[in-house]
């Protein structure tokens, strides 16, 4: 009889949860390519997409916790076949992702320029940053909702069901991407920064209508709303509270190194967003085996199996670090042509491809971090990973930021405090997780 940690049976969940995964930052990365090559200001526009689109994902990635939550949940109790025990819990988390975020929305889109403003953006860059964000804010519930299903799914062993919805977005994105942003002469107007905000929008419209297809088709689960609130929910609702004081931490880092980018010039945060999204894809493309190990993990922690846990961890390790020697050989051959692809400006290139470097010879590190945040949530030590991350932010992250500003490092400065972040976060995970289940394992 196959385990749930065969190969074949990670790669299930992993290779769709991958490619779903990808299309998520692709969506960043086809802006950023489309408005990089623009006409009118295009570094200017550039800098304001990849300002955006950071904090964009600050904001989503510490309020989607709840999808993490949901799936850790859902795995844990199908491992346990308790699965009747969630049923109202499901509809409660995903309405309580909605009202929260319609409240993100009503805050930041009135303080969009006060929010830029602190990212050091200026003039015109500020201009087009907040025109950008008041379209793209709109999609928070579109998006929010949806991440809520997706864990469910995740939860459920099912990665496809997502892979399939964050397909179709991407592909909405990427064609009205070139339709909006450049126009059709005499027929559509060319929109520029606001077309490719607007296909973002049509974008995860489309993801939230083909999720909540696959989740009254599929699932065992409904969206009627209870008011009989479920026990599970101050669980779900505290784990969740945890990640999303670590996902903070995390967007912190992000956050203060565009800041400082934003602070050496134009060209360096224009370079800094190619750079930061090619960052953000590796870690999507990676953190599909995360994904694997936080569905499967969830589940066999659940049915209380650890020895096949402990060969979990083994597995989707090597996976992991295969994947991202695969990702760092294919853009060391393509190391000069990469950058030309978002951006053509002489200045921008040179200081993207004087850092590129960094973020190639982290990637195994990052490998190793991803994987086991996959596996730690799925077994809800939500806690130890906000510690962690809170440790790693302002114990090391910050500390090695400011030396190297100090010493003029600037890009490299900002690259060298990720490394050694990842270092922290990811070695801690190892020890940890040793600790705490090889002794269990027999």
């Amino acid at each position: 009889m196959e385990t749930s940690i065969s190969f074949k049976n990670i790669n299930r969940l992993a290779i769709p949860a991958i490619i779903a995964g990808i299309a998520e930052p692709l969506i960043s990365l086809t802006d950023i390519a489309v408005i990089g090559n623009v006409e009118n200001n295009p570094v200017e526009a550039l800098a304001a997409a990849g300002i955006v689109g950071s904090f964009l994902s600050a904001i989503i990635w510490i309020v989607a916790q709840t999808k993490t939550a949901i799936s850790a949940i859902v795995s844990q109790h199908l491992g346990a076949n308790r699965l009747h025990a969630v049923k109202t819990l499901i509809p409660q988390a995903i309405y309580f992702n909605f009202a929260f975020s319609l409240v993100i929305y009503a805050t930041t889109a009135i303080f969009a320029e006060t929010i830029f403003s602190a990212y050091n953006a200026e003039g015109l860059i500020l201009r087009y940053s907040e025109e950008y964000y008041q379209i793209r804010a709109l999609g928070y519930p579109l998006t929010l909702v949806t991440f809520a299903i997706f864990g469910v799914f995740r939860g459920l062993q099912n990665t496809l069901w997502a892979m399939k919805c964050s397909l179709a977005g991407a592909a909405v994105n990427v064609g009205l991407d070139f339709l909006l942003v450049y126009g059709i002469e005499d027929l559509i107007p060319a929109m520029h920064l606001k077309g490719a905000a607007y296909a973002s929008l049509a974008a995860q419209a489309t993801m939230l209508i083909m999720a909540l297809w696959f989740f009254f088709k599929k699932t065992p689960f409904h969206l009627k709303l209870s008011f009989n609130i479920n026990p599970r929910l101050k669980g779900l609702l505290l784990m969740a509270a945890n990640l999303f004081i670590r996902t903070a931490a995390l967007n912190f880092a992000i956050y203060l190194a565009n800041a400082y980018a934003t602070d050496y010039g134009k060209n360096y945060i224009a370079a800094q967003s190619i750079l930061m999204n090619i960052w953000l894809f590796f870690s999507f493309f990676i953190d599909g085996y995360a994904n694997a190990g936080n569905a499967i993990g969830g589940k066999l922690l659940g049915a209380r199996d650890y020895k096949n846990l402990w060969e979990l961890s083994k597995k989707i390790s090597k996976y992991s670090i295969l994947i991202a020697l695969i990702l760092m050989a294919l853009c060391a051959l393509f190391y000069t042509q990469i950058g030309l692809i978002f951006n053509k400006e002489a200045a921008v290139l040179a200081l993207f491809s004087s850092v590129f470097w960094i973020v190639l010879l982290m990637q195994p590190v990052n490998a190793i971090a991803f994987m086991f945040d996959g596996i730690f949530k799925g077994l809800g030590e939500a806690k130890y990973l906000r510690n962690l991350l809170l440790v790693a932010t302002f114990l090391g992250f910050t500390p090695t930021l400011l030396i190297s500003d100090y010493f003029g490092l600037q890009l490299y400065g900002i690259w060298i405090a990720f490394f050694v972040w990842m270092l922290i976060r990811s070695s801690a995970l190892v020890i940890k997780f040793r600790r705490k289940y090889l002794h269990k394992e027999v």
